[in-house]
């Protein structure tokens, strides 16, 4: 039963951000994009070094 719930609330939740991003998405211009992308990877980056961390300490 807990399953089905959780698996509920996650196809709920992505139902969610697909209507929203039909709302309020608009097109992105191109200066956005590479302002975005230039923040992205060194951010991932930076989550999996410091979930290596949490995992072995």
């Amino acid at each position: 039963m807990n399953l089905l719930l959780v698996l509920l609330g996650i196809f709920a939740g992505v139902a969610l951000i697909a209507v929203l991003s039909r709302r309020f998405g608009g097109d992105v211009d191109q200066q956005r994009l590479q302002q975005l992308q230039r923040w992205l990877i060194p951010l991932v980056g930076l989550m999996l070094v410091l979930s290596l961390v949490n995992y072995y300490v």
